[in-house]
């Protein structure tokens, strides 16, 4: 198989490595023998250097190379096996160029591949099946893709993990690729979801620059000390969406109402023929904002990052996403709702969110009523999130982690 052959080659350069370093010793050794010992001329450092071997796979013809990383994406199409399509990717710059151009979008195969899958559209016709397990002691959330644990068990991918850290006046939930490292100035980070003090409404920011600069609104006002990062990058936040539970002023019994205002995601996306934006890769936006005025608070610096203005971008109406009505049960006397076997216990949390348009906009009457995210619990700490186009997996994730800040307004 290619890739055992990639390790063999890589063992072969390091014993030969290694062989070469083992001489140099000798040769000093010899260096320190008696007067009467002859030791041959060793070559001038200023002498040219050795060519580096290269290995052979990289000097594949690409109509071969693009067969054969074809070949492994076919057959690999899920996980932990579509972990050979990475390795593809890992082994030089040509293997990673091709594997990006056969590797298709979640929107297009349905799959999850690399970290960028995340930030891109899930499939149109079925959803992508993800479990999220809540750990109280730490308070963090882990989404794996699969059906559930019991039936997923150790295959589970890990997708995304979340952290809450309440604070005095809000809870934030900051979101990364690895399960130890929240960092803001770290490549891990994805992104946060922060509350109000009522925990009513909610803003998900994002570490990417929304893909069309049309939809691109605001970035974080929040103050950073330049401490915490280095002194010439500024890491940015930008306000992809918004979360906004309704208040039960009168203390009614029935399920939580929410709404979602997807500013990175246009209404036209769920019309007939639309499109939702989908980025291809990860851009470096910590040093998009040098600041040049720091504010002085005692000893330390500190910044904000700046807002662009609303008149500077044209407004394109943005996707806005409702919780589907339940029915009432004469006989369970509670609400249901017709999550197809993926929610097996009753809880306040769960929801599922349809699209929300007006009559002057061309969304048909069916694409109003397909379930694009739904959320609910399954067992102690375990809830199943699937989602569809044209949420993402971080969207989706952000919005889930919504309905786990305490709400006592709301219920």
């Amino acid at each position: 198989m290619p890739l055992r052959g990639i390790i063999g080659e890589k063992t072969e350069i390091r014993e030969s490595s290694g062989n070469s370093s083992r001489k140099v010793r000798e040769g000093v050794q010899m260096r320190h023998l008696g007067k009467s010992h002859i030791v041959p001329e060793q070559p001038s450092s200023s002498s040219s250097p050795v060519p580096v071997e290269q290995s052979r796979w990289a000097n594949l013809p690409p109509e071969l190379l693009l067969d054969v990383i074809q070949r492994v994406e076919a057959s690999e199409t899920s996980w932990p096996s579509r972990r050979d399509v990475v390795a593809c990717a890992s082994v030089c710059r040509s293997w990673r160029m091709i594997t990006k151009e056969v590797v298709r979008t979640p929107e297009q195969c349905g799959w999850i591949t690399f970290p960028i899958s995340l930030k891109q559209p899930g499939p149109r016709d079925t959803p992508i099946q993800c479990f999220i397990k809540r750990e109280r002691a730490t308070s963090t959330f882990r989404l794996y893709l699969g059906l559930s644990p019991a039936l997923s068990g150790n295959l589970s991918k890990l997708l995304l993990t979340a952290k809450r850290i309440r604070r005095a006046m809000s809870t934030e939930f900051s979101i990364s690729l690895v399960p130890d490292d929240f960092s803001r100035a770290s490549n891990n980070y994805l992104g946060k979801l922060r509350s109000n003090f009522l925990g009513t409404k909610f803003s998900i920011y994002d570490s990417q620059p929304p893909h069309d600069p049309k939809l691109r609104t605001s970035r974080s006002k929040r103050r950073i000390h330049l401490k915490q990062v280095s002194p010439s990058k500024t890491p940015a936040n930008y306000k992809v969406a918004a979360v906004a539970y309704e208040l039960n002023v009168l203390r009614t019994r029935g399920p939580r109402r929410m709404r979602c205002t997807m500013h990175s995601i246009p209404i036209a996306s769920v019309e007939e023929g639309g499109t939702a934006p989908t980025p291809t890769e990860f851009k470096d936006c910590i040093d998009e904002y040098h600041p040049s005025t720091p504010l002085l608070k005692g000893k330390k610096a500190i910044t904000e990052s700046p807002t662009e203005s609303p008149d500077s971008q044209e407004s394109v109406a943005p996707l806005v996403l409702k919780n589907k009505a339940p029915r009432w049960h004469e006989q369970l006397q509670c609400w249901c709702l017709n999550f197809k076997g993926r929610v097996t216990v009753a809880s306040v949390k769960n929801f599922q969110l349809v699209a929300a348009a007006e009559t002057s906009q061309n969304v048909s009457a069916a694409e109003q009523e397909r379930v694009i995210l739904q959320f609910g619990k399954i067992g102690k700490d375990i809830f199943t999130m699937d989602y569809r186009y044209p949420l993402s997996a971080f969207q989706a994730f952000a919005i889930c982690l919504s309905s786990f800040d305490t709400k006592p307004a709301c219920e």
